[in-house]
């Protein structure tokens, strides 16, 4: 999750990348990027990290590009970074019950902690999946929330605007749930807003049904219907939405 090609004085490369990756196309991005480097590498294999948490599937190409991208780390950073990866393939595997690897997760995210220096720009992505592993496997709001905010400051210091969609996104899912009802809908909004803005397709479907949460009708069913549209156009990606998707039957649908 980081905003590589999404600016306008990006290279063609990247900005294909880009393209292909906000429409769930991140094998064709993959395939992009040779790995001859660490760089390629990396961002190859978090294109494909990435499309696993999107539709729970691809493990093995993702993990072979991880090992590749570990392969081709030389330095603390790209060490880091790869580390970063593995913790997130791993937290992935974990959350959609593939094979439990929390501690494979925890302790390859330590690694990047130790690897990567305070500051810099990889730290935020580092406390966003520490706050994802808080939130969803430890069970920890609080320390989520710490993390999350961590990372919100990261992301706005380095200007990584998906990363900061995200910590909108994940800091409002926690104000939702203790009943703070105006502070989720407004972080809601600004995640939609930022990847829109962006042209991010595959993460705005889920930005609208959570921003529907926190409406009322007749905006909550509009949001939900500009959701399942995306969601039918991108081939029903995420794959983990279609729960929130699911449509009106004929007895419910409008006339």
């Amino acid at each position: 999750m980081s905003g590589d090609g999404t600016t306008a004085d990006d290279d063609p490369l990247q900005t294909a990348v880009w393209r292909l990756r906000s429409r769930a196309c991140w094998a064709d991005a993959a395939a992009l990027l040779e790995p001859a480097g660490p760089d390629a590498a990396l961002q190859r294999a978090s294109l494909l990290v990435e499309r696993c948490l999107y539709t729970a599937a691809g493990w093995e190409e993702a993990e072979d590009a991880l090992r590749t991208a570990e392969a081709l780390a030389h330095s603390d950073d790209e060490r880091g970074a790869a580390a970063c990866e593995r913790g997130y393939l791993a937290y992935a595997a974990t959350l959609f019950q593939v094979r439990d690897r929390a501690d494979e997760a925890r302790a390859a995210l330590g690694r990047a902690a130790a690897l990567i220096a305070p500051g810099a720009a990889g730290r935020a992505l580092l406390d966003f999946r520490r706050g994802l592993i808080a939130e969803n496997l430890t069970r920890s709001p609080q320390a989520a929330r710490a993390a999350y905010r961590r990372a919100h400051a990261g992301a706005t210091a380095h200007s990584d605007p998906l990363l900061l969609s995200a910590t909108w996104r994940h800091l409002a899912g926690l104000a939702l749930r203790e009943g703070e009802l105006a502070e989720a809908r407004h972080g809601f909004a600004e995640s939609l807003r930022i990847r829109e803005e962006l042209g991010y397709l595959v993460g705005t479907a889920p930005a609208l049904v959570s921003l529907a949460d926190t409406e009322t009708e007749p905006e909550a069913s509009r949001l939900r219907e500009e959701a399942r549209r995306l969601f039918r156009l991108l081939g029903g990606v995420p794959t983990w939405l279609t729960r929130h998707l699911t449509p009106p039957t004929q007895d419910t649908a409008p006339a």
